[in-house]
């Protein structure tokens, strides 16, 4: 798949349903109504000398766990206790802070999906050391002398330079995650080819992108930014409460020209949405 154009959309359109076209000079396939857009020719903005934004962003932080079998051995009173102590770490991290932080936080089993991890906490913050707050806590139950964390990804919510030259679209820099009953989650590195392409080329890449996706209604797609602040160019990140369409969109996006200038977008992880209890329930 490719760099995703959008936070918290479809992936059928871009933010607030603003439509998508072919790039400049290419007319539109047929079928396809023309549509109105404007192309970046800046993205970096290197020529224009753009001033850096300190602005507020929300920070993603994806972390993934593995339970120590172990655990599974102890008295069944002593791991309910464990677990117990473990849930009130990790709810405490976001009851504790008050409102205006905007801590969110969700919890994914993966039991039975994968082999190398366990379950999943999503969490969301303004200021990175929130998550280091977060981690801190759980660090300190007993639970986690019985767990490591084969992955962690860390990114950053921000518009996307592909939809935001469109009016009323790429204003929302917040998503509120966890509303399907599965996320489908990859980190995404695109290949340095892909960055001597032309504004043009690369804008109608993504509109065929764009399109080929927009049958595909009940996948949510969340795109986070890691350039800088972790391995991955990209976090990516699908709600839906159904696999099967989200299986068919990864099929067809394989046939777009964009799907070329991939260099990574694995490890792919199934995560199914499940209160913290129930998350940890799933372990032993």
């Amino acid at each position: 798949m490719s760099e995703q154009p959008d936070t918290n959309t479809p992936p059928a359109a871009p933010a607030h349903g603003a439509p998508a076209q072919s790039a400049p000079g290419q007319g539109a396939p047929a079928g396809r109504p023309a549509r109105k857009r404007m192309v970046d020719l800046d993205p970096s903005g290197q020529v224009t000398q753009r001033e850096p934004d300190r602005s507020g962003r929300q920070f993603m932080n994806y972390s993934f766990f593995k339970l120590d079998p172990s655990f599974r051995r102890l008295p069944h009173a002593e791991r309910e206790e464990i677990k117990a102590e473990f849930m009130a770490a990790a709810d405490a991290w976001q009851a504790d802070a008050p409102a205006a932080k905007g801590l969110i936080q969700r919890s994914y089993s993966l039991v039975g999906v994968r082999g190398d991890v366990d379950f999943m906490i999503w969490r969301m913050a303004f200021d990175v050391r929130d998550f280091q707050d977060a981690q801190a806590r759980l660090n300190r139950t007993r639970l986690m002398g019985y767990l490591t964390q084969p992955y962690t990804y860390t990114s950053m919510n921000k518009r996307s330079q592909y939809v935001n030259r469109v009016e009323g679209s790429g204003h929302g820099l917040e998503i509120l995650p966890g509303q399907g009953r599965y996320l489908f989650i990859y980190p995404f590195i695109k290949t340095r080819a892909w960055y001597d392409l032309t504004p043009h080329a690369r804008q109608g890449m993504m509109d065929e992108h764009i399109y080929a996706s927009e049958p595909f209604k009940g996948v949510r797609i969340n795109t986070s930014y890691s350039y800088g602040i972790d391995d991955q160019e990209f976090v990516v990140s699908f709600d839906s409460d159904y696999p099967q369409e989200f299986v068919d969109l990864v099929h067809r996006l394989r046939y777009t020209e964009a799907s070329n200038y991939t260099l990574q977008d694995t490890p792919m992880f199934t995560c199914v949405k499940k209160e913290l209890r129930e998350t940890l329930d799933d372990l032993a």
